[in-house]
């Protein structure tokens, strides 16, 4: 890893890696991240994972305690009630800009999306649902045009993945789950901004609704 990127991307690479197996659970609340350890687990010098450290601490992932290293804080459920009280209110927004903004190719994209849920959810494969689902909530973000949007929401969708991933062991909810992504392209397709803005409020509120009732989907 050290040999091929320079200081700036080990930081990042050392930090998308750190920040995901936080989110995935391999590393749990409480449990302590030394800088040795860490180097030797990305084969990197210390100095990346110090840096990537601190940007966690920023996100909120870890806590630096001078002279103890860095302590584990993890995605709370908390942290989840929050982050889907904003996206209630805001993840509709992104679905109307992209009524308003799609492309005919981006509308397509979305179309072949819904397409290979439908295929996987027939399959009863959930491991793809759940990425795509990633990626067809990621293409409307793109679409909307909106960078601050996209950056929050993508956000957002990394922090609660794991109870997302968790909802697509749900058949009933997965199936629901689709059934949405179908009627929110529709709106999309005849960039009808307000009946976006509506599906995808309500589909957010459902997924809020199921990861409360222990099955959560999007």
């Amino acid at each position: 890893m050290s040999g091929e990127r320079s200081g700036g991307s080990l930081r990042a690479v050392v930090f998308e890696s750190l920040e995901r197996a936080i989110i995935d659970g391999e590393f749990q609340p409480g449990d302590s991240l030394s800088e040795i350890m860490l180097s030797e687990k990305y084969g990197v010098s210390r100095t990346p994972v110090r840096e990537a450290l601190r940007q966690l601490e920023l996100e909120g992932l870890v806590r630096l305690v001078p002279n103890k290293g860095a302590t584990v804080v993890g995605v709370s459920e908390k942290d989840i009630d929050d982050i889907y009280a904003v996206r209630i209110r805001i993840e509709g927004l992104a679905a109307r800009l992209c009524a308003e903004n799609a492309t005919d190719e981006e509308v397509q994209a979305l179309e072949r999306l819904a397409d290979l849920q439908e295929f996987y959810l027939l399959k009863g494969k959930p491991e793809q649902l759940w990425q795509l689902d990633g990626e067809f909530h990621n293409t409307i973000f793109d679409a909307s045009r909106n960078r601050p949007l996209k950056s929050m929401l993508s956000s957002f969708h990394s922090y609660v993945s794991r109870a997302r991933s968790n909802s697509m062991r749900s058949a009933e909810r997965a199936g629901q789950s689709v059934e949405e992504h179908r009627a929110i392209l529709s709106a999309i397709a005849a960039h009808d901004g307000d009946r976006a803005e509506q599906l995808m409020t309500a589909h957010i509120i459902a997924a809020r609704s199921n990861i409360s009732s222990g099955s959560a989907n999007e």
